[in-house]
């Protein structure tokens, strides 16, 4: 737990540490020094700062912390997929998965402690919201996961997909300032087109970025392309509809000319009609888009069920038909808790226990 008589030192911008070591008689230059500690190598503690000098590290101790993120418990599939359960500062817990493949490896990682948006699909739908996510909290999953993936593979981290607990677009500051961080020359300096964020459809914040410029990715979690049957699915559809989002989107591409991505899960009995196929087709046509079909991976007490593969293929022949890419994703850590929310659910207490 957090020392509440100490400052989170990288709650600092870096004018702001510059101004506070020059109170104490430092150079500019050391601030830079320890803020390539915090935010290039990643240090979690102040003690590991080498290039300072003992009594500076020791100075910097008695006023501020590092509250970084702590890997509590951490689940191995057969497929090389790693999913973690993190303790923060505060004792909450959230996750992140390294996901390899043979060409590249994916943090996915999460912007808030549980999630207000109640997919039904989802299980961090069954956590409340309990707090955003600070810059340095996300950041944090980052580095754990480029850790992980050198320790196990032998192998850099390349890509990063906003798609864990919570919305990023709810939280919207941090989750753009810890990109910055992340891509960020002083940083970590991961390419931000190796980003993508996924939403669940914020139409306002969706603008947003647009106006902003921002170079990373985007992904749209759709599911269902008919306004009755996704406002089952995610009531958030009924604030933000799909014609908002089909306008933002469109919006997002007139300003930015990167082509969105539409992710999809295809259930037995819920969207696997022709009906549902056409309305995919059509919403899809209105922007320059590309499809994600994703394989389900239960949460393990909900009634939804994987379509049958002649519905994936439907779906497939119909967008390449009209000249959409579409692909297959295959669903990784089937014989983990992989699923968004499966093992923050089990407790914060029984993944501290381990």
């Amino acid at each position: 737990m957090t020392n509440p008589s100490k400052i989170d030192i990288r709650s600092l911008r870096l004018e702001e540490l510059t101004a506070r070591l020059a109170e104490w008689g430092e150079p500019a230059f050391r601030a830079r020094q320890v803020y390539e500690w915090l935010w290039n190598k990643g240090a979690t503690q102040l003690s590991e700062m080498t290039n300072l000098s003992l009594a500076l590290r020791n100075r910097l101790d008695e006023h501020f912390e590092i509250r970084n993120v702590k890997v509590q418990h951490s689940q191995f599939s057969k497929d090389g997929t790693i999913k973690n359960a993190l303790t923060l500062h505060d004792g909450l817990v959230v996750e992140s998965v390294m996901i390899p493949t043979p060409t590249r490896i994916t943090a996915c990682v999460s912007s808030q402690v549980g999630c207000s948006l109640g997919c039904t699909f989802c299980a961090t739908a069954r956590m409340k919201r309990m707090r955003n996510l600070n810059p340095d909290e996300i950041y944090d999953q980052v580095v754990a996961i480029q850790k992980q993936a050198q320790e196990t593979l032998g192998r850099p981290l390349t890509n990063i997909v906003f798609m864990g607990m919570g919305e990023p677009l709810l939280n919207y500051r941090n989750t753009m300032e810890a990109i910055e961080k992340i891509t960020s020359p002083q940083g970590l300096g991961l390419s931000p087109r190796r980003i993508t964020v996924s939403t669940a459809g914020v139409a306002k914040m969706i603008r947003q970025m647009a106006d902003e410029k921002v170079r990373f990715k985007l992904a749209l979690s759709l599911h269902s392309a008919i306004e009755s049957k996704r406002s089952r699915l995610m009531p958030r559809n009924e604030t933000n509809t799909l014609a908002d989002l089909e306008a933002a989107l469109d919006y997002w591409y007139q300003q930015t000319r990167s082509r969105v991505t539409l992710e999809y899960v295809v259930w037995e009995g819920v969207n696997d009609g022709e009906e549902d196929v056409r309305a995919l087709v059509r919403f899809a046509r209105k922007f320059p888009s590309k499809v994600n079909l994703i394989e389900y991976n239960s949460v393990g007490e909900d009634s939804l069920r994987q379509a049958h593969p002649s519905a994936i293929a439907a779906y497939t022949e119909a967008l390449e038909a009209v000249g959409i890419t579409c692909s297959f994703r295959r669903s990784r850590g089937r014989d983990i808790d992989a699923a968004c929310g499966q093992l923050a659910n089990k407790g914060e207490s029984s993944v501290a226990a381990k």
